[in-house]
């Protein structure tokens, strides 16, 4: 099929969203899922949107979603047509280029992204042909940073209509322990609170957030166009060590440092303000607001100045002075006062600001610059990197300049790159009403330092992270990921060492702090920590240093498939589509409300436009049937419904089955919204020649058509088994359907029994059956059970068992959302394929592993998704998909 090359990327176009809206009437989104997973503050997240065309004409789909601006989208993949269309990430220059012959074709340019506070816009479309559907699938990668105590994982959702199917469904599992947990946002308020279940047990936490159709309209900012507004999960961890959580795997480590129980050390801190005439009205309103109350937090063994500029400089007084209270007083005098006037000498204002830091150096104190501005230097030395060498020069790496930018006149890159230079940071101020408490909220962040001269040491590693830091704040927390040399474990010791007000101090253990564990993820962790250092890094550099470090910024977000302001992702998509253009926006990007327009997206196509008349991507009606959902897993009677008063299991707070707590509305509760069965979609009819036995589906690697092979006749096989973890997943097949039992063996003799209607758990020689929507702990396992699905997580895995139906009859299907370990076997421990095309024709061939495999196209139903589609894929022998015997996999008992 010809294919045209789209451009997915994240930068921002001057383009506004002034085209048509999405129109409820013209397609459907008919499921929405949020799929988030922590582990040791790495979270990845998954957003899948399935869109139904329910004209009988062609109709231009979008996929609308925001993301954190910290994160690094490592995946985008669309379902239609019986294809997968897999992005690419290149670097931009090679994407540009093909972008630009896109262009020179006469292909548009889409609107696809923006920048706001704290998210990024991602939006592409497709054409779907009359009565078909389209899968879009999303992943994005986020280190947390800690900040005032508390990680918080953000969620936004904003479909634009109301959505039978909506979930989110976030997974948090931290090793140190979690201390505690709340959730917040727009979305957890009014009756929109019911619909979220948040359960907490020691070392893992659920969050579950399934709002009705009627709930999804009754946020504050929501509507007859469904959810609009953010769901906000923040925890903290336990944190016993002084040295703090060091994990280790696979020759990999990363460091978690916050010790928390240090003196606070007293600051001198002087205050550089900005009154030039373009902080005219609110912005010098609000600054004087802000410094009312950031002076009056002062503490008394605080000493401080406090600065204004416009082309002169005003002094409240020329030199620090403690922070007593006729002192701040005087200050606040002097705060409220401040005009706006004038043009704008920076180079001056921080050089000035510098001196009475240098002058007056106090034993066991760490000193701080803070810089103010809405604009750009008018007046003195007005040369951006002039100035950069004069502040360095002055500062001389002896404390930290942290710059804020109020607003969007003011040039971003310069006060970054100039914070940076000087082991700071710089802030965005957003010109909305509580700007004042944006501006505390960062004086909160280095009011309270507690070490100084941070220094981080590991025997026995390599390629580390940023290892030196000037200062460590309370509620803050240091993070180094680095290699260990020939994983030779024994040799490797960390240490820190760091200056507590007048003392040296060093963290160590002579024990060993390190912990062993499964998670895969934290190579991906050292990547992206290396690759956010080395993108900083790059903005202090010039000349050769500089393309050093960009091109090895380029390399590792090539190697871990990271979009960044480097890199742009290449999706293929049908044949004559449009060419969109989504870049890493940059800081420097004005958000989407102050943006030119420049073009339009196109909307809704009409019949004379469609691109595309015939196929697409479609449920089958017999895998997708859906019969009485509560049939599945019975409800029974919730009141009366409670867990065994068994010391060995642990009834989940808030969930419904927990004595004597009342939960939120489980999903048994959206059935009737829920169960329509696509009666009211007008779906084609599709006619599978479905083979003797069930059909597995086997993903590939950078190939558009994932391998596919029949097991026939009544078989155990072997799913799943993680021998360092101690669990093994079986299940029994039936001899057409899917699977009848499945058992998840843990602990040596305990297990976790799915069947179609029942669910039993067997834990230290208690035996107990469950019929209806239950939460439980069991030893290392946590099992949650729902009408259409079981969720178990044990450990760092999470299986879904899965119920559909099938010609009238149901049955199981296993779904592995989380593996943490490379010494798994069994199928669903299989990876993606890597495979070559060496023979078209009618007689095919697959090159795997040097191996030509005869194979012939054929198509399965994906079962691994709670709503499944038809997929086109490669039909072989099981031994050749696994490579390996089928009786490797077969067990004689479950």
């Amino acid at each position: 099929m010809e294919r045209t090359v789209v451009r997915v990327s994240i930068f921002g176009l001057l383009l506004a969203f002034g085209g048509a809206q999405p129109n409820k009437d013209d397609w459907e989104i008919y499921s929405f899922h949020i799929n988030s997973t922590v582990t040791s503050r790495y979270a990845t997240t998954v957003i899948t949107s399935r869109v139904v065309n329910r004209k009988d004409e062609s109709t231009e789909v979008e996929f609308h979603v925001r993301i954190p601006k910290n994160a690094f989208i490592s995946k985008f993949r669309m379902f239609m047509d019986d294809q997968v269309y897999d992005g690419e990430v290149k670097a931009k220059e090679a994407a540009q280029q093909q972008y630009t012959q896109a262009v020179s074709r006469g292909e548009s340019a889409g609107i696809v992204s923006s920048v706001g506070r704290t998210l990024e816009e991602f939006k592409t479309s497709v054409t779907v042909a009359p009565l078909k559907k389209v899968t879009f699938e999303l992943t994005y990668e986020e280190l947390f940073r800690r900040r005032l105590g508390k990680y918080e994982l953000q969620i936004f959702a904003r479909p634009m209509q109301p959505v039978k199917d909506f979930k989110v469904d976030v997974y948090i599992h931290e090793k140190a322990g979690i201390n505690y947990m709340d959730i917040k946002g727009g979305l957890s308020t009014n009756a929109l609170a019911n619909a979220i279940t948040k359960t907490l047990a020691d070392k893992q936490a659920w969050v579950y957030f399934y709002p009705t159709v009627d709930q999804q309209k009754t946020c504050d900012s929501c509507g007859e166009q469904g959810l609009n507004g953010d769901l906000v999960i923040v925890y903290d961890v336990n944190r016993h060590k002084s040295l703090g959580d060091i994990k280790r795997s696979k020759g990999y480590f990363v460091h978690h440092f916050a010790p928390s129980s240090l003196l606070r050390i007293p600051k001198n801190v002087v205050f550089v303000i900005d009154q030039s005439g373009s902080m005219h009205g609110r912005k010098m309103e609000q600054t004087r607001i802000a410094l009312l109350h950031i002076l009056s937090d002062l503490a008394a063994e605080d000493y401080f100045g406090l600065i204004t500029f416009d082309s002169n400089l005003f002094y409240w007084k020329r030199e620090l002075v403690q922070a007593n209270a006729d002192n701040v007083e005087s200050a606040k005098t002097f705060a409220s006062n401040i005009k706006d006037r004038g043009s704008t000498n920076i180079n001056t204002a921080l050089l000035e600001g510098s001196r009475m830091l240098n002058e007056q150096p106090r034993q066991g104190s760490a000193s701080i610059l803070i810089l103010l501005t809405d604009g750009d230097p008018t007046s003195g030395v007005t040369n951006l990197e002039q100035i950069q060498s004069n502040v360095r020069e002055a500062i001389q790496d002896k404390f930290p300049l942290y710059c804020l930018g109020f607003g969007f006149d003011v040039n971003f890159a310069f006060l970054e790159s100039m914070s940076l230079q000087n082991n700071g940071v710089a802030r965005r101020i957003y010109e909305d009403s509580d700007a004042d408490l944006q501006l505390k909220g960062f004086y909160d962040e280095v009011a309270n330092p507690l070490l100084t001269n941070v220094t981080m040491s590991y025997s026995s590693s390599a390629n580390l992270t940023q290892t030196k830091f000037s200062q460590y704040y309370n509620g803050s927390e240091i993070v180094v990921a680095g290699q260990i040399t020939d994983n030779d474990v024994e040799t490797f010791v960390p240490q820190v060492v760091a200056i507590s007000r007048n003392a040296s101090i060093v963290f160590s253990d002579a024990n060993g702090t390190t912990e062993s564990t499964d998670d895969s993820n934290l190579q991906r962790v050292w990547a992206y920590l290396t690759v956010k250092q080395l993108l900083d890094k790059e903005l202090q550099l010039s000349g050769v240093e500089k393309e050093k470090v960009k091109s090895e910024a380029l390399r590792l977000s090539l190697k871990y498939g990271f979009v960044t302001p480097l890199t742009s992702m290449v999706v293929t998509k049908p044949s004559e589509e449009t060419t969109e253009v989504l870049h890493k926006p940059s800081e420097d990007t004005p958000p989407l409300s102050r943006r030119t327009s420049m073009g339009m997206h196109p909307g809704i196509l009409s019949k004379g436009q469609s691109r595309r008349t015939s196929g697409g991507s479609h449920l089958d009606p017999q895998a997708g049937v859906y019969p009485s959902l509560g049939s599945r897993f019975s409800s029974g009677n919730y009141p009366n419904l409670h867990l065994p008063a068994h010391p060995g299991f642990q009834a989940l707070p808030g969930l419904k089955g927990s004595p004597g707590l009342p939960g939120p509305p489980m999903l048994h509760d959206l059935v009737t919204d829920y169960d329509y069965r696509y009666d009211s979609l007008p779906i084609a009819p599709t006619t599978l020649s479905v083979a003797p036995g069930v059909r597995f589906l086997l993903q590939a690697e950078n190939q558009s058509l994932p391998l596919c092979f029949d097991i026939a006749g009544r078989t155990i096989l072997r799913l799943l088994h993680l021998p360092n973890a101690g669990v093994s997943v079986n299940g029994e097949l039936d001899e057409d359907q899917g699977f009848i039992k499945i058992i998840v063996h843990f602990d040596t003799d305990n297990f976790v029994a799915v069947e179609l209607g029942a669910v039993t758990v067997k834990y230290e020689q208690k035996l107990t059956r469950y019929t209806g929507d239950t939460a439980l702990v069991a030893g290392s396992v946590a099992v949650f059970i729902r009408p259409t699905e079981v969720d178990i997580t044990a450990g760092q895995t999470r299986l879904l068992i899965l119920v559909h139906g099938k010609n009238g009859k149901d049955f199981l299907w296993p779904a592995l959302r989380q593996q943490p370990s490379d010494d798994a076997v069994g199928i669903l421990a299989q990876k993606a394929v890597v495979y070559e095309e060496v023979h078209q024709g009618p007689y095919t061939k697959l090159k795997i592993k040097d191996q030509e495999i005869s194979v012939s196209r054929s198509s399965a139903v994906d079962f691994g998704m709670n709503l499944p589609a038809t997929l086109a894929c490669w039909l072989m022998s099981p031994e050749s998909a696994l490579r390996a015997p089928l009786s490797d996999f077969t067990l004689k008992v479950l």
